[in-house]
């Protein structure tokens, strides 16, 4: 009988498993390229010119940084969300049986606002301890982060 209920996954396709490590080595040999092997084999390659403007040297400029670096960015999205989902697919068990967030629901009903509760006043508590003096001839003033800050130096009279 349990022969019977025994249900064959389907094998799902090498790229549905594989897309992300195959991703992060993409981005992993574009940066590698990008900033050590081209740059070696830009200023290896300038030795071998032979045109008299060769005396000064240029700088490689690595493509993946032109447009403001939008590639890295693109590419750290990319790497997120796919890591962030796999870290759901794997808390969701060996089923493969991802967790499901809950999602808001939109409404067009109006919200019901309730009036607070009444509060009853106390009578603020009385201290018998006397106002501090202070010895500053101004009040202080808030210096940075909140602290007080010195008192003003005596300016002269002009």
């Amino acid at each position: 009988m349990a022969d019977e209920v025994k249900v064959e996954k389907q094998e799902d396709d090498w790229m549905t498993k594989k897309w992300r490590p195959m991703m992060a080595m993409m981005y992993m040999i574009c940066c590698l390229c990008d900033f050590a092997l081209f740059p070696v084999m830009f200023t290896i390659v300038q030795f071998w010119e032979v045109q008299a403007a060769n005396d000064a040297f240029r700088q490689w400029v690595p493509i993946t940084l032109q447009g403001g670096g939008l590639f890295h960015v693109a590419m750290g999205a990319v790497l997120g969300v796919s890591a962030y989902g796999r870290t759901q697919e794997k808390l969701g068990g060996a089923s493969g049986a991802a967790t499901t967030v809950a999602t808001p629901t939109l409404s067009t009903a109006t919200p019901v606002i309730t009036a607070p509760a009444p509060v009853v006043a106390t009578p603020a508590p009385t201290f018998s301890a006397p106002a501090p003096v202070s010895t500053f001839a101004a009040a202080p003033s808030a210096g940075f982060g909140g602290k007080l800050a010195p008192p003003p130096a005596p300016q002269p009279e002009l």
